[in-house]
């Protein structure tokens, strides 16, 4: 009988331990996951790529919507006023916009971005999150 109450002891033990184990690994990764940066805490307009005075021109073409936004990449991305990584999100944008109306040229434009932009970029977290939609 001492037997089993030692057996059973040494089992309480050791799943307590393992209960207290799991809990404690549970809050070290949420305390890591809010730690690391994500797409959404990252404010665009501080991305480097775009000079500061086209911002307002850039925030009417996009309340103006997916057509006027996409004259806005026209103009200013072929004339260089726009770059990397800046230029990635807006496309990230514009391919968000026009995904209902569009989605073949959203896909082709989200390929481009995703090309072009390496794993170290501040934009790629965004990217990796738009990926199963726009393959």
């Amino acid at each position: 009988m001492k037997a089993l109450i030692a057996i059973v002891a040494v089992v309480v033990v050791c799943f307590g331990a393992y209960k207290i184990w799991e809990y404690w690994d549970q809050t070290d990764q949420e305390r890591a996951a809010k730690q690391q940066p994500t797409s959404e805490s990252l404010d665009p307009t501080r991305l480097p790529g775009l000079d500061p005075k086209y911002e307002v021109l850039l925030q009417q073409a996009r309340r103006e919507g997916a057509a006027s936004l996409k004259r806005w990449l026209e103009a200013y991305k072929t004339s260089g006023v726009a770059k990397d990584p800046r230029l990635a999100w807006i496309e990230l944008d514009y391919v968000v916009m026009i995904s209902t109306e569009n989605p073949i040229e959203a896909k082709k434009v989200f390929a481009r971005v995703k090309s072009r932009t390496p794993a170290d970029s501040p934009v790629y977290p965004r990217i990796k999150a738009l990926e199963k939609t726009y393959e």
